[in-house]
């Protein structure tokens, strides 16, 4: 029988009883905003041989650590249209996917071209602080910890939920943000024909970008572990 419920979006009276729910966002990695964008470009361009620049706009792509298949077969379907944008790509296809991945994308580019690539292609991103850094759009999931990235980061995102959850959370947690024009959604089963047309219009509209980071910034709630701490530690006192 839970004392307090701590959540991380508001509408959770819909599944709590009102009077024991508290907002408190979800804690989040403490080290998220320490990078720059000039150390993310030495570290990207050393690491993985590219030669990304600060005038080009960055589309990170991030599936969790054993990947995403729609968002990556989305990906690999529109390779073409992607190294022809001008933009640079951080794809983290997740361990399961990263060696199909990788072969599709170097049967896209020439021998000559391929250590040029605008695209990075990696199963794991170890400098996430630096990929966020270097990021002006961000495809990701919409599971409860990354949605609570992007908030305290403040990154426009498209959303692309995961049908393989419990009670489809994943499309309640982006609804939470689409609402308050803070992302965008992309539902799974559109992903191949709608997502990476989304993402380059999106990624060139200046505006819009700006839209979606100062609505999402609203929805950060960066003293999460403290405040929920704080609660443990009331209800304890209690006892």
């Amino acid at each position: 029988d839970a004392k307090k419920i701590c959540v991380a979006y508001e509408g959770m009276e819909r599944f709590f009883p009102k009077e024991k729910i508290i907002l408190t966002g979800n804690p989040v990695r403490q080290n998220l905003t320490s990078g720059t964008k000039e150390e993310a470009l030495k570290y990207f361009n050393e690491t993985f041989g590219v030669h990304f620049t600060a005038e080009r706009k960055t589309l990170l792509i991030i599936g969790g650590s054993l990947g995403a298949r729609t968002i990556n077969q989305s990906i690999v379907a529109h390779l073409s249209e992607l190294i022809a944008s001008g933009i640079q790509v951080i794809w983290q296809t997740g361990k399961n996917y990263y060696a199909d991945c990788q072969k599709a994308l170097s049967n896209h580019l020439s021998p000559i071209a391929n250590s040029q690539s605008p695209i990075i292609c990696t199963d794991f991103v170890s400098q996430m602080p630096l990929a966020y850094a270097l990021a002006d759009l961000v495809i990701s999931r919409a599971g409860a910890s990354s949605i609570s990235e992007l908030c305290l980061l403040g990154k426009p995102s498209i959303l692309v939920p995961s049908p393989n959850v419990a009670e489809d959370h994943q499309t309640h947690n982006a609804m939470a943000l689409v609402k308050k024009q803070a992302a965008v959604l992309v539902k799974d089963n559109n992903a191949h024909s709608e997502l990476i047309a989304t993402a380059l219009q999106l990624i060139a509209d200046d505006q819009q970008l700006q839209e979606l980071h100062t609505h999402i910034l609203t929805l950060a709630l960066p003293d999460s572990a403290r405040m929920i701490a704080a609660e443990v530690m009331q209800l304890a006192q209690k006892k």
